[in-house]
């Protein structure tokens, strides 16, 4: 049977067990949809980037969930070329990487800083009580009012629509308490993919690197917190800078994230409220040989 290497890389982190994990194989020439679809759900992380040879781009990526494969997927893309880095089969230097969802531009630098290109971000505000959101979330809605004299509630979407609550402080968002039919029906409402509660009062950074917000991602429908989501992250950096929230001297927004499910990370922006890129660095946390299974056998061995 067909073996490959299958690594899971945290991305958005400096050590293992931070950040979101994320799995890669390095080398997957060969390999069928059904059998990437199958390794993806083995190896059970929100994304799988398969990295394959291209003639029209540096390299294609392949990138599954555990049930379909992606269109968008940075976290798998920040972590397949974080472990070619580490690997030394890349260097600093500017890629062009082709995906399902079209080419991406990719930067590999020194420090070991991978940057994706996000996209344009799309921003829009919607009008919903604030006693809806609050409830959804567990929250008073005097915590949302606070911020929302200079940050209405909006979506942002740079490929997935998010819909951005401002919380006036990290102790306020420490304490929610989801509803997640609430949380489905407020997505539904504005066609949003989930909510992103932020607050500006951030646990993270030092005086001179200092995380600029503190977010939790929640997708409808489910009740597990995404630890670091760089989707979410870059859409609302898009959206800060686009209502002139932050500071002029802030060239580079730090998202922190993934505190409360003990996995904490950070995601990199640069965006002038239109374009985004996002940046992180990934750590290879496991190092294993799966095996793959045969076109027509449903069943996965991994040793």
């Amino acid at each position: 049977m067909d073996t490959r290497q299958a690594l899971l890389v945290d991305a958005f982190a400096t050590e293992p067990t931070a950040g979101t994990p994320a799995g890669v194989v390095p080398e997957a020439d060969g390999l069928t949809d059904d059998q990437m679809q199958a390794v993806a759900s083995e190896l059970g992380a929100t994304e799988t980037a398969f990295v394959f040879p291209a003639a029209d781009a540096d390299r294609r990526l392949r990138c599954f969930s555990p049930t379909e494969e992606l269109t968008q997927a940075e976290t798998a893309t920040v972590a397949a070329h974080a472990a070619l880095y580490e690997r030394g089969e890349i260097d600093d230097a500017e890629w062009t990487v082709a995906t399902a969802g079209g080419e991406v531009a990719v930067e590999t630098k020194q420090n070991g800083m991978v940057w994706v290109e996000q996209g344009r971000a799309d921003i829009t505000e919607v009008d919903i009580p604030y006693s809806d959101v609050a409830a959804a979330l567990g929250l008073d809605a005097a915590t949302l009012k606070d911020v929302g004299a200079d940050l209405p509630l909006a979506t942002a979407d740079t490929g997935e629509s998010w819909l951005m609550i401002p919380v006036n402080y990290f102790e306020h968002l420490s304490r929610l308490s989801v509803d997640v039919a609430a949380v489905a029906s407020l997505c539904d409402r504005v066609d949003a993919v989930g909510v992103y509660p932020f607050t500006f009062d951030t646990v993270g950074g030092d005086a001179t690197r200092r995380s600029t917000f503190h977010g939790r991602a929640f997708r409808a429908g489910s009740r597990t917190e995404e630890p670091v989501s760089a989707t979410a992250s870059g859409a609302c950096a898009a959206f800060v800078r686009r209502y002139g929230a932050l500071d002029d001297t802030i060239e580079q927004i730090i998202a922190e994230g993934g505190h409360f499910r003990d996995r904490p990370g950070t995601v990199s922006v640069d965006t002038d409220g239109a374009e985004v890129w996002v940046g992180g660095r990934g750590v290879t946390a496991l190092d294993g040989t799966v095996t793959v299974p045969a076109v027509d056998d449903d069943d996965i061995i991994e040793a």
